[in-house]
């Protein structure tokens, strides 16, 4: 169940290129870490560049422009380091198929957490069994 945010600057992304941008990381997600198709939460931003912006530069010789994407993916742990690899690869191929996005500008972050991190609704943590006689 990753939980997924986006940002981007509005001077360089529409709304249907935003738009474009989720369902990359969501397609990405579920042929390369097995995410199921309707396992769907993002938060999807753009920055005008001057109430909000990003801060990027050119590290590792990576020469970025307005039209950087970053997203941060908060994710439960078990993922080897080729399915991330894949994910990145899979995530860049589609950002530049879907919404036109140059590959160079797609910056991707993930962060593993644990099943009891995970509230999906009312209270509980789904994820892991209730306490000894807790009749939830």
């Amino acid at each position: 169940m990753p939980f997924v945010r986006i940002d981007v600057m509005n001077s360089a992304t529409t709304p249907d290129q935003l738009d474009a941008l989720g369902r990359a990381v969501r397609d990405a997600m579920v042929e390369t870490i097995g995410i199921p198709p309707d396992d769907w939460f993002q938060v999807l931003t753009g920055h005008d560049g001057t109430t909000s912006t990003l801060r990027y530069d050119d590290y590792f010789g990576i020469p970025r422009d307005d039209g950087i994407v970053l997203i941060a993916i908060t994710m439960r742990a078990g993922r080897t380091s080729e399915q991330k690899q894949a994910l990145y690869r899979r995530t860049a191929e589609l950002a530049q198929e879907y919404a036109g996005t140059e590959p160079r500008n797609v910056f991707i972050t993930v962060t593993e957490n644990h099943s009891i991190d995970w509230s999906l609704g009312h209270g509980l943590a789904q994820y892991v069994a209730p306490p000894e006689g807790d009749a939830s």
